[in-house]
């Protein structure tokens, strides 16, 4: 038989405090891409550049509520295409 392993303790430990943290405090810096450096033991560093991909679009946090998934946004945009005018101006090159 095996041992049945006892339940682990999910709460937070005394010595994390978030309470001076800021909600979102780096999300804007982080739609722009971020990189990572691992100083690796043997004194090389690793460094992965991450971007969005193509396509990304950011909700803003008072509209996530109504969009909980791509889908719904998907068809809210399709439900307002057809109120759009039918020709669309060219923008003016520079």
């Amino acid at each position: 038989m095996s041992k049945i392993a006892q339940a682990e303790d999910t709460d937070m430990r005394s010595e994390y405090d978030f309470r001076g943290g800021v909600r979102g405090k780096h999300s804007k810096a982080m739609r722009a891409g971020y990189t990572i450096t691992i100083h690796n033991a043997d004194g090389t560093c690793t460094v992965k550049e991450v971007v969005p991909k193509k396509g990304t679009v950011v909700l803003e946090p008072d509209i996530q509520p109504y969009f909980p998934d791509s889908d719904s946004v998907n068809r809210t945009l399709r439900c307002l295409i057809p109120l759009l005018p039918q020709k669309r101006r060219a923008k003016a090159k520079a």
